[in-house]
């Protein structure tokens, strides 16, 4: 397809380039040699597997853009080859879900980045600002949201699509040198830089089987044994959902996990008679639901989540961190969330210097961290 004028409104009448054959790629990344930044977006379904199914990598250079069809090109070494160019700034926006993507193919992540959800946090711009949000705050552009909504793995796309996922790549062209100079003014561009190098560490994609528990949000109602078994099952679940790629809940969802802990049924009537699990699932895993139930627990067993109510000292001191934090973000007009959530101020509450929070290391240290600390000092209550 030739390249054609991209109709989305917008300050840069940029090129919108299809790229769907191997040489046009090498053609694209030959243009990008010596860039000191490109932006960069992607499309992807995840509906009914466990990793997402790319669609379309964007690419945008500040002048032209590319949509780059990621199904019509089977190798896409060369491109991730090029983003993982150290030399050049990757711009997104909420990097998370597609660096996800990057790590999962690729075992790396493109790095350096610069995400402009992050920077609009850092400039107090607003806390995880959306990036609709964000081009109408800065630009002054509402985005048409009707093909938001698009399945990206269709083919062919239609030119109002391709150029719906261009517009994302021109707009983040057009935010990002603003946004830089913004936070380089105030002192905080090597905030951003230092929680992008965070942000950008494959490993945090990663879901090991044994810490598939960690995602459980209702452990801490089930006694100890129940919780270590729900564990073991979860545990089991996360390797059947990558091995087949299929979501965890396809597999077993996470209610069913907490009643088989509970009840711990010791053969197959009782299991079916839980009324939890679909006769499909019973008939391909229930034998082995069954011997992951029996196998005997490590002793003692101990509790992975507690459930305790804080008491009225506990309360006051989380109260007295709560205003630590409040204060430090108006001072800095941060959102308080950035600095440090609520569940770092309950790690630090129980740990105290040692709790391993992000609020403790790096600029949220010498930002709020001490006086976090300062503010564990103990609290009468009467």
């Amino acid at each position: 397809m030739l390249p054609y004028r991209s109709r989305t409104d917008t300050p840069l009448m940029s090129l919108t380039h299809w790229i769907d054959t191997p040489a046009a790629l090498a053609e694209a990344i030959r243009q990008w040699q010596g860039r000191d930044w490109l932006t960069v977006d992607t499309e992807f379904l995840r509906i009914d597997t466990y990793r997402p199914k790319l669609c379309l990598v964007q690419i945008g250079d500040g002048r032209d853009a590319w949509v780059i069809d990621s199904i019509a090109i089977s190798d896409l070494s060369p491109l991730f080859e090029r983003l993982n160019d150290p030399a050049t700034v990757k711009v997104f926006h909420a990097a998370s879900q597609d660096l996800e993507i990057f790590a999962q193919l690729t075992g790396r992540c493109p790095a350096p980045i610069f995400d402009t959800q992050l920077a609009a946090a850092l400039l107090g711009l607003g806390d995880q600002l959306g990036y609709a949000g964000l081009v109408e705050k800065r630009l002054g552009i509402v985005i048409d949201k009707s093909l938001s909504r698009t399945d990206w793995s269709k083919r062919p796309l239609r030119q109002p699509e391709i150029d719906y996922a261009a517009a994302d790549v021109i707009h983040l062209a057009t935010l990002y040198p603003p946004l830089r100079a913004a936070l380089q003014a105030l002192g905080r561009e090597g905030w951003l830089l230092e929680d992008a190098l965070r942000m950008a560490e494959p490993a945090s994609y990663e879901t090991r089987p044994e810490d598939a528990w960690k995602r459980l949000r209702g452990l801490a109602r089930l006694e100890p044994r129940a919780q270590q078994l729900a564990a073991r099952l979860a545990s089991w679940r996360e390797t059947q959902a990558q091995e087949r790629n299929r979501p965890r809940g396809w597999i077993v969802e996470d209610e069913a996990l907490y009643r088989l802990a509970e009840r711990r049924p010791p053969n197959a009537e009782q299991l079916a008679a839980l009324g939890v699990l679909q006769p499909k699932t019973l008939e391909r895993h229930g034998a082995r639901l069954l011997a992951l139930l029996a196998e005997p627990l490590p002793e003692p067993v101990t509790a992975l989540v507690l459930d305790e109510r804080l008491s009225p000292e506990q309360k006051a001191r989380l109260q007295r961190l709560q205003d630590a934090t409040r204060k430090t973000a108006e001072d800095l007009q941060l959102p308080p969330g950035l600095l440090a959530p609520r569940a770092e101020l309950e790690a630090v509450l129980a740990s105290g210097a040692a709790a391993p929070v992000r609020a403790l290391i790096g600029w949220r240290r010498k930002a709020v961290g001490e006086a976090l600390l300062s503010a564990l000092s103990p609290v009468v209550v009467t």
